[in-house]
């Protein structure tokens, strides 16, 4: 079940250098090759076919090029994000009251920050080291760092002293957030210092040799990190007939994973030749960060990443097409996790528009454009879905709330090609902990290949009713 696999993913990307690391191991495992933004792209004209490029280490691009590459006619790219709400680590994190020495965190994006009260956190990220080299002490690197333990806590006040605690809790997200890490009394008996006076003035020596003892290095070699807190608790299928997926992070690997998963499983089916014609079509999944904070960053939606690769995969490969041409007959999914009816909170959802789990991808649609979808990219979707018996389901938002937005919007703007909007069903929208059905994985999965597969065909047929 694609759900098992997605929980492998998903337990191995804590962050989104995690989750481009993970992504990256899928991709090159099934032939995929790394490509750098700079470096020349002059190999694009060999027989390799399957590419990869990333930004930052968290954002990721991948590409299955045409057989009849000279002959390119469009792209059909499926687009997500790899990041997810959470507290990050402050520049300088030091702190501390009353004998406990805390961790100074920033709220990222728009989390459900009561449901990280109670629960067993642990940081991840990317660190920057300096000297671990014998031979260079110079020498700058840097490596990712899970700690599976829990070393963080954000206790809640009792009821005792907060009797307004179940009817008003709203935490003040600068003053009563920030997770214990150890107490003074234990930090010092253990005499934890570093010689780095830098680090040791920015950041407790406890979170430092935490990550040293991870990293295997001495703390000294730790000159900078940039870290997440995540959840310590895996991953996991739950429920008394095994159906859900309860998770961190669903919003959006879950979309990551099922794009990666599709573009492996097709381009796999073709170079087996079970399918004998690879067609003149680009495909690319592109997975980009901060979508959580507005996309505006060298790595998020609204920045040159997509318009760069595609620029570049047309100038390498392309003979006789202008690319306008090409973008005019391209299409993408923006893929972002939907909100399922909530069996406590019905009146949330529009009367005829209530997605349940298990019962397939969700078109989302606002007139706003919040959501990319058109008439005419729905109905795309629809049509693709239909012919090949994959279930799908539709959702706006009631009049009387407001609509969030996606990368659909942005990417369909910055690109000027036909976009619609989708994403699985879940419940718990950017809780620490959300839930999703186990079989809308292999929904998503099977209507991703079949889009790549059938996109070409439909549009071909019924584009010119469209202009």
């Amino acid at each position: 079940m694609a759900a098992e696999q997605f929980i492998d993913f998903v337990n191995s990307s804590p962050s989104p250098y995690h989750a481009v690391a993970t992504s990256i191991k899928m991709l090159e495992k099934e032939g995929f090759v790394r490509l750098r933004e700079d470096e020349s792209w002059g190999n694009l004209k060999t027989d390799q076919q399957k590419y990869y490029v990333t930004r930052n280490g968290t954002s990721l691009i991948a590409f299955a090029l045409p057989e009849a590459r000279d002959e390119l006619s469009d792209f059909q790219i499926i687009g997500a994000h790899t990041d997810s709400p959470c507290f990050r680590v402050k520049p300088i994190s030091n702190s501390g009251k009353v004998g406990y020495l805390q961790v100074g965190v920033e709220t990222y994006g728009g989390g459900l920050w009561y449901t990280w009260f109670d629960r067993d956190l642990t940081v991840a990220g990317r660190v920057v080291l300096q000297g671990i080299d014998p031979n260079s002490k110079d020498a700058i690197t840097t490596k990712l760092v899970h700690l599976s333990k829990p070393i963080l806590r954000i206790p809640s006040l009792a009821i005792h002293l907060n009797r307004d605690a179940n009817s008003k809790f709203s935490p003040n997200t600068e003053s009563q957030t920030a997770p214990i890490i150890a107490t003074e009394i234990k930090a010092n008996f253990g005499k934890l210092s570093s010689q780095n006076e830098g680090e040791k003035k920015k950041h407790h020596p406890v979170l430092v040799n935490v990550l040293a003892e991870e990293l295997q290095c001495d703390a000294d070699c730790i000159v900078d990190f940039d870290l997440y807190v995540a959840d310590s608790q895996p991953s996991r299928i739950v429920g008394a007939l095994n159906e859900f997926v309860s998770s961190p992070r669903l919003d959006n690997q879950a979309s990551c994973f099922a794009a990666l998963e599709a573009l492996e499983a097709l381009v796999t089916a073709e170079e087996r030749k079970e399918m004998t014609n690879r067609g003149t079509s680009c495909r690319i999944v592109c997975m980009f960060d901060h979508e959580e904070i507005g996309s505006r960053s060298a790595q998020g939606a609204f920045s040159t990443f997509l318009n760069d690769i595609i620029g570049r995969i047309h100038a390498g490969i392309a003979k006789t097409s202008e690319l306008k041409a090409i973008l005019a007959a391209s299409f993408i999914i923006s893929s972002d996790m939907a909100h399922a009816i909530h069996p406590n909170y019905t009146s949330k959802h529009e009367e005829n528009h209530r997605p349940a789990l298990h019962n397939g991808v969700v078109i989302k649609t606002n007139q706003n454009q919040r959501y990319a979808t058109s008439g005419y990219s729905g109905f795309i979707l629809r049509e693709i879905a239909r012919q090949s018996s994959i279930p799908i389901q539709e959702f706006v938002v009631p009049n009387d709330l407001p609509c969030g937005s996606t990368i659909g919007p942005i990417i369909a703007a910055e690109t000027g090609i036909r976009t619609v909007d989708v994403g699985m069903p879940q419940l718990a929208m950017h809780s620490c902990r959300e839930i999703c059905g186990a079989d809308d994985f292999d929904h998503a999965i099977n209507l991703f290949k079949h889009f790549f597969l059938h996109f070409r065909k439909i549009d071909d047929e019924i584009r010119d009713q469209f202009h």
